[in-house]
This record gives C-alpha cells, structure tokens and sequence, in this order.
C-alpha cells in the first residue's frame, strides 16, 4: 500500500480554509484560538447588524402588539426612508421583508397596508381543524342525507364477493382495467371521449395534478394561469419549482389575447384552466373561447391541464377541451364534490404519448389508489349511483345559491346559478383581511382572495363556500357575512 498524506486545513483571517503549512505561526496560533473558543460574543460584535432590520423589528412589534392597527396605512416607502434616514431601496427592502412575515400587504395604487393577522396561517387554502361551534365557509364537502346508506350496501356488497383477498394486494398503478373502464363511460356521458388505456385512477384531483405537473413539467418551466385559480395548484407549482404565469381574466375567462402575448415573448409549456364552472368565479366559458385557447395552445405546443372537478354542476356547458383537443389535453376530475370528498377517488384522462408518464408518477406518490376505494368507486359509476347523486347536488347548489342571492341583495356577488361557490368583490376602502378576521369572531371562518390571486396585487374579495353545511345553518351564517360585508362598504 502506498503512503497516505493527510493535510490539516485551518481559517485563515478571511475566514477561507488554509493548509497549516501557510499559517504562520502567530497566525496559526489567532486561527487555533479562534476554532477552539466556545465564546462568541466577540466574534458577534464584529459581526454589526443592518440597521434597516431595527426597523423591520420596531414595526414588526409594533403591528404584533396591535400598536398599530390592521388596515393602517403605512407610510410610502419614500417617506419612510426619509423618516429613518434610509435609502429607497432599503425602505422597500423593509416592506419587503415585512411582507413576507405576514404582516403588511402593498395594493398599487393604495400603498402599504396592516394585515389582520388574527387569521390562521393558511386561511383558505390549509384545512384547518374547526373549532365545534365555527361555521366553515371556506371548503366545500357536499354531502346529501342516505349517503351513509349507500357506502353500508356497497360494502355488504363487496364483502359478498368471490375474490375479496385481490383486494389487499398491490395493484395496477392506474387502476385495474375494468375500473378504468367503468371511469371511461363516465367520462363519455360527459362528453370526453375517453377509452380505459387513456384513463388513469388517482387518489382525488389533487393528486392528479400534483402527478400531471411531476409527468410532463419540469422545474423552472412556465405554466399559464388564470389570475385567480384555484389554491392547490398553485401549491403543486410552488412544491416542483414551476413558475406560474398570470393571465388576466375577463368577464367571459381568460384574457386569450394576453395568454398569446405570454406565449409569444415566453417559452410556456403549459395552461392550467377550468372552463367548466371556475373555481373561484364560476365562469363557464363559451366553445368560442374554448376554440381560441385551443389554437393558441396547438400554435405553441402548449399542455393543456384541464380541471373539471365541479364540472358537473354545469349542464349544457360546452365541449371539453379534451374533446377539442384530446391530442394536447390532460383532463383532471374526481368525485370528490360529486359523491364524498372522504372518498379519495380521482381520475385523469390523457393523451397516450403521456399515460406512461404519469402512470410513473403515479408510482412514486402512492403506487396506486386503495383497492377497496376503487372497487366501490367503480361499482357506483356503473350502477347510475353518481349519476342520481350529481343530479341531487345540482339542485341542492342551486337551493343554495338562491338563499345566497337573497341574503345578498344588494351586494354585487359573482357566481354561476348552480355552483357551491360564491364571489364577493369589495368596493371603497373595504379590506377582505379585516371582515374575515371578523367573522371568524363571529365564528364564521370565510377566505380572502389571497390564496386564489396569483398576481402579486390582490384584488379585495370574499370567497364563500356554501356547501358543507345544512341549509339553515348557512342562512344564519351568510346573514353574518352580508351584514359585516355591508358595514365594511359603508365605512
């Protein structure tokens, strides 16, 4: 064997690691002392503080003890350099900062502003556990009486099969055939033309996005995105690093001359998009505009990520675009909102070329969707069970939106006639943070715009879910959210 060298690195003055061999020897002595000193205090007083982060501290305590109100505006970050004596960038460098706390939001046009910070981190997009006694108007989980029924026979039913023991063994990643088919003529009384090898199970449209971005995209790619949409995708885009960009929406969706623009001066590779009753607008765009986005997603080779999970509540809509454009268009559901949200059971119909990769993502999240999930699933596609069920929800969304519309008279709500969803824009000076904080005292939790905006300014809204709760329950809560809408709009 031969000889082994090993040379002894230590730091020298610059803090880069010399070999010993370099040091000298009052030098090797500083930087011996230096590492073997478990003192730091000397070394933290050569270390002075940015004095713009004292600033940062001093209101960052002062919104924390409620010196200073939510909803006060906040100088302009020219007279806040000049109060503190700082340069402009480094003024906005503690909005900034404060910002990203939580605590201060800037509106154009309005300036710098106190958030509520009352509100659970994540209102609107993170499902909390809610409190016994709050009303939550922020998730949807649909739900119709004699449900507990249905999953009780399914299961009796299941149990009285032959070979129940398939059941606990792993299986195909997409599904068994036989299910994807049940999921294929499901998917064609809808109006996509789907077959069982182009359709793969999933556990809930969350999932099959979260495996649609991880199959075709890659990090840094940019994805094209209504300026409001839905949270969870834009949690998926933040978790695989793509760079989501904003297209400005319109009375009638997307703003298609914008989203050509985007794609004329970036290199997108693909739109994110709900043309079948948006979440949260409630839009249901038209074939004229669902032929526009096709064009211009064929013109630039874009991924078409199609999301239908409350397209059923919208009869007569339009064709899919995965009928306009099958070759481009990967098509997202579930029956999450159309049966039980508890259910888990989801599915994506895709171009061929893209099945096996995201069969392979399918993989590596969670090798497949539980059998036993699958097997009741199936067996209710089939047997006209979610079809009588998506019926019953459109008029339990309709009961609803027409007790919304009648607490509401009088506020400008955004919302399609049979959706679970409703939309409040807010006018003058009223500020979504401060009326959600206050509902959620009243014990009604509602979400703000922010988790939906994917622009850095953030309209003031109220997003409303109506549909996890009994009907006179909603009333009474919905009474609280126009009342408190009301008083923030005449202030």
């Amino acid at each position: 064997m031969g000889t082994r060298l090993f040379v002894t690195m230590e730091l020298g003055p610059s803090g880069f690691a010399l070999p010993r061999s370099h040091l000298d020897g009052s030098a090797r002595k500083a930087a011996h002392g230096s590492l073997q000193s478990r003192d730091c205090s000397a070394y933290n007083r050569q270390m002075p503080r940015a004095r713009y982060k004292n600033v940062v501290d001093r209101l960052a305590g002062d919104i924390r003890s409620a010196r200073l109100a939510p909803g006060t505006k906040l100088p302009t970050h020219r007279e806040l350099a000049a109060d503190e004596g700082l340069a402009l960038a480094t003024a906005s460098r503690v909005y900034a900062e404060l910002a990203a706390m939580g605590l201060v939001s800037g509106e154009t046009g309005r300036g710098t502003f106190v958030r509520e910070t009352f509100l659970p981190p994540g209102t609107g997009m993170d499902q909390h556990a809610p409190a016994l006694d709050l009303v939550d108007l922020n998730f949807n989980a649909p739900s119709l009486g004699g449900q507990d029924e249905l999953l009780r026979r399914a299961l009796r039913n299941l149990s009285s099969q032959g070979d129940l023991e398939a059941l606990l063994r792993y299986q195909p990643h997409g599904g068994r055939r036989h299910e994807r088919g049940a999921v294929a003529r499901h998917l064609r009384r809808h109006g996509v033309p789907a077959t069982s090898d182009r359709v793969l199970i999933v556990s809930g449209a969350q999932h099959g996005l979260a495996v649609t971005a991880i199959a075709l995209l890659q990090p840094g790619d940019v994805v094209a995105i209504d300026a409001l949409s839905y949270p969870g995708f834009k949690m998926v885009a933040r978790a695989h690093s793509l760079e989501l960009a904003p297209i400005p929406i319109t009375s009638d969706g997307p703003d298609l001359g914008a989203l050509a623009r985007l794609c004329a001066t970036r290199r997108v590779r693909a739109i994110y998009t709900m043309p079948t009753l948006h979440n949260p607008l409630g839009w249901v765009t038209t074939l004229e505009v669902r032929l526009q986005l096709v064009e211009i997603a064929r013109a630039y080779g874009l991924h078409i990520i199609e999301d239908a999970t409350y397209a059923f509540l919208a009869e007569g809509a339009p064709e899919p675009l995965a009928a306009l454009a099958p070759e481009l268009t990967v098509y997202v559901s579930t029956l999450s909102k159309s049966v039980a949200t508890g259910l888990r059971f989801g599915f994506v119909a895709a171009p061929s070329v893209s099945v096996p990769l995201i069969e392979r993502a399918i993989r590596a999240t969670t090798w497949n969707t539980p059998a036993l999930v699958t097997a009741i699933a199936s067996e209710w596609l089939d047997d006209g069970t979610v079809a009588r069920l998506e019926e019953k929800k459109r008029a339990d969304a309709r009961r609803r939106q027409s007790v919304a519309r009648e607490v509401f008279e009088g506020i400008d709500v955004v919302g399609h006639p049979t959706s679970y969803i409703l939309w409040i824009p807010l006018t003058g000076e009223a500020r979504a943070d401060r009326i959600a904080a206050e509902l959620m005292h009243q014990n009604v939790s509602v979400s703000t715009a922010e988790p939906f905006a994917t622009t850095q300014d953030i309209p003031h809204a109220v997003r409303v879910a109506v549909g996890s709760v009994d009907l006179d329950v909603l009333r009474a809560a919905l009474c609280k959210v126009a009342q408190v809408v009301r008083e923030h709009t005449v202030l």
